[in-house]
């Protein structure tokens, strides 16, 4: 061990041994092992012994008389002046500074005649923009903006270092090296030990321009690794974190359909708030793709658009297990997004999502989405109103929905206006709504609306919380083309028709609080009381409300049907209770609820609801959480018959940032008749981690697995244990370089999206195509 606590490198260990064995070398042999071995000393990444020079705080009481543009101030332990040669010298902690440069040595030479000085002993120079050179000797104009310095090292002010044998300055900033090295990468480890950069850069030549924040190279070689290097064609990347023109780090992988691939990003620095990245995909079995990213942002807001294009063939026949392929077909796909801040209440924002066919995406492995929506919309937003204007459409990837079905939403209008009653202490909320569906083979749909709700929150003496709640609505629908739509439930009336929504409701929680196994327990039962006429809903149409599903978010709500279409005509009463404990270091809550319909007019919500008799199904929910290592969510419903498990979900996170697991599994078993609701009854767990097995190094995988089986689900092909896909990869990444591995394999075929596996390289060098 060194002194300084730090291992003695391997390499000076046999400088030393092998010094003890030629003790008794000529002169001239040690003379040329000394020479042999300074490019490498030349080329001394590590930090020098010296501090960089600093400006001296300002003195008390002391003249604030400006110096001299081309005054010179310094600073010594001894100083000589010849007055027959006009020559200073400074000792012992010299510190030079004029207009924004500063040197610092332990001895400085100046000759005012030629205006040369030299310095000498643990040399650090710092430039205007930050940068700090050290050296050994360093040859200056009095200007201490050029010169040339011997055993060079340049710390960045934007990060990294240069190294070089022999080094010039010019009065621009311009460094010009000799048998240099370059590195982002950190030179230390955590103990504040010398070690060698995860990589590096030598070359014949390097020059660092500050102005262009660019470092430019000839007669190049990389260095990763400490493994033989490998040459490099005359280039230049930047530093810190501006962007400029050139090449981005490549990347590669395989697919059993489209064999190996290649791909080597370029960028165009535009503007200083614009940038252009193509991107060619080469592979060995079909033909090229082009993919196009475009960004830009301003004062308002950004947006960035992204599109690829290529030909080859695709299967029309989706639903066959072993399609015919097409003849060649422009394939492509375009994804834009877009958000502008118009001012402090109004924000516009869009985006754009459209393929040319149904497996594109997959094909390419670019998504895995089965819907795309397109978007617009103008928002303002205060205190206590909310206005949007915006439109949708959708494209479906599905391959038993029909395109022509997909509706188009243009406009929607939603209005909400909150203001307090005046009287009581209640708060009023105003909504009005309007929307219009159309579909280009299918059912179209008008709707507005205006409602009006007021809630009044109370506590009680004995500490109850009283929440009394009063709610009304009307409805004006306008449908056509309703016998396009196949399911009945959902069609309403051809025409123009109206309804009218009312409800009251009384919610009191009474939580309990004290002390349990040194930490804080909290009892809270709920109960909550819903009065609503009978309500016209099969008559209209249904567009927003149809997956109906009853779980611990909505068993409180004073509708329980998603959307508006359709309203929730009971009276009826509803009560749980939640426990949560909080110890140190530990939380656990959980709740459980049910409710009872008081009314006995039948119901429009269907079997497998939850819903549909007059007690409900009992839903809760338990999460457990301990510090930021474990957290475990459960959510469950339980048939009110024989306690049949109908919903059954599992999501827990284990672990550290570094190393974790993911673990989601569900199981919907509510017994749906298919022709309600297009969600069908399912089964399938989802796995994911990653271990950390070194300070840089960590392996990752993940997977679905389908569990479903024919009783479950008679439409589905799954035999009980059907991978749907997985991956697994190793990467390495510390400060400088991110380098890693991954294997997929997909188990469906859909069309030319072929099940198999697909192999991906990623590498990338900070401030090197990053």
């Amino acid at each position: 061990m060194a002194a300084n606590g730090c291992p003695v490198p391997k390499g000076l260990v046999r400088i030393v041994l092998r010094i003890d064995l030629l003790t008794g070398c000529a002169v001239s042999l040690a003379l040329a092992c000394g020479l042999a071995t300074s490019p490498v000393q030349a080329q001394d990444l590590q930090n020098r012994p010296v501090a960089p020079p600093v400006q001296d705080p300002p003195v008390a009481n002391a003249s604030t008389a400006t110096p001299a543009e081309d005054q010179v101030q310094f600073s010594s332990t001894a100083l000589e002046y010849n007055t027959n040669t006009d020559i200073v010298t400074a000792t012992g902690e010299v510190r030079m500074f004029r207009q924004g440069s500063r040197l610092r040595a332990d001895k400085v030479v100046w000759n005012r005649k030629t205006g040369k000085v030299v310095a000498t002993g643990n040399i650090a120079v710092t430039n205007p923009e930050g940068d700090i050179a050290y050296g050994d000797e360093i040859n200056l104009t009095d200007s201490l903006k050029d010169g040339v310095v011997d055993n060079m090292l340049v710390v960045l002010e934007q990060g990294g270092r240069l190294a070089a044998e022999q080094g010039t300055r010019d009065a621009d900033g311009t460094v010009n090296l000799k048998t240099a090295a370059y590195t982002p990468c950190g030179v230390t480890n955590s103990a504040g030990c010398p070690k060698e950069p995860t990589w590096k850069i030598t070359a014949v030549r390097v020059t660092y321009r500050p102005e262009r924040k660019r470092i430019f190279y000839k007669g190049a070689r990389l260095h990763l690794f400490g493994l033989p290097s490998l040459p490099l064609p005359e280039f230049s990347n930047p530093v810190g974190g501006g962007s400029d023109s050139g090449l981005l780090s490549p990347n590669g992988g395989y697919s059993r359909v489209n064999g190996v691939e290649v791909s080597v990003p370029y960028y165009w620095k535009l503007a200083p708030n614009q940038g252009l990245v193509i991107t060619p995909h080469i592979y060995s079995s079909v033909l090229p793709m082009a993919q196009v990213d475009y960004s830009a942002l301003n004062s308002k807001g950004a947006f960035k658009v992204r599109a690829y294009a290529t030909e080859s063939r695709r299967s029309d026949d989706l639903a066959t297990a072993d399609p015919t392929d097409t003849s060649m077909a422009f394939r492509g796909y375009i994804d834009g997004v877009g958000r502008y801040q118009l001012s402090p209440n109004w924000t516009a924002s869009g985006s754009l999502r459209l393929t040319t066919d149904r497996t594109f995406l997959r094909r390419y492995d670019i998504s895995r989405d089965d819907r795309l929506r397109t978007t617009a919309s103008l928002e303002r937003i205060d205190d206590s109103s909310y206005f949007s204007l915006s439109g949708w459409y959708a494209q479906t990837l599905r391959v038993a929905d029909r395109q022509g079905d997909q509706p188009i939403a243009l406009p929607e209008i939603d209005y909400r206006k909150r203001f307090d009653d005046g009287l009581v202490g209640g708060r009023f909320q105003l909504q009005l709504n309007t929307l219009a569906l159309t579909r280009t083979d299918g059912q179209d749909t008008q709707r507005a609306f205006a409602s009006l709700q007021w809630d009044l929150r109370r506590f009680t003496n004995w500490g109850q919380e009283v929440t009394f709640t009063a709610f009304a609505r009307g409805d004006l629908y306008n449908t056509n083309d309703t016998l396009a739509t196949t399911n009945i439930s959902y069609r309403g009336l051809e025409g123009f028709h109206q309804r009218a929504i009312g409800a009251v409701a009384v919610d009191v929680k009474w939580p309990f609080i004290g002390t349990f196994l040194g930490g804080t327990q909290r009892f809270t039962p709920r109960v909550q009381f819903v009065a609503a006429p009978k309500v016209a809903n099969i008559t209209l149409p249904n567009e927003d409300s149809r997956a109906v599903d009853l779980d611990d978010t909505n068993l409180f709500s004073l509708n329980r049907f998603a959307g508006y279409d359709r309203f929730e005509d009971s009276s009826r009463v509803t009560y749980g209770g939640e426990w949560a404990l909080d110890l140190p270091g530990i939380s656990f809550t959980t709740n459980v609820g049910q409710s009872y319909r008081l009314d006995l007019r039948p119901t429009i919500l269907p079997d497998g609801t939850g819903l549909s008799d007059r007690f409900s199904d009992i839903v809760g929910r338990s999460e457990l959480r301990f510090r930021d290592f474990v957290s475990i969510v459960h959510r469950y419903r339980l048939d009110k018959d024989g306690f049949a498990i109908r919903r059954n979900e599992l999501d827990a996170t284990i672990g550290s940032r570094a190393t974790y697991v993911l673990v989601g599994y569900l199981k919907l078993n509510r017994n749906i008749d298919a022709s309600i609701e297009d969600l069908r009854d399912r089964e399938e767990v989802r796995v994911a981690g990653r271990v950390q097995f070194a300070r840089f190094w960590s392996a990752f995988g993940s997977g679905v697995v389908d569990l479903t089986n024919a009783s479950e689900d008679p439409l589905s092909r799954s035999d009980g244990f059907t991978p749907i896909r997985h991956r697994i990869g190793i990467q390495y990444e510390d400060d400088c370089l991110r380098l890693g591995g991954t294997w997929r394999r997909t188990y469906n075929d859909t069309g030319d999206a072929r099940k198999g596996n697909s192999f991906l390289l990623t590498l990338a060098f900070t401030n090197l195509g990053r």
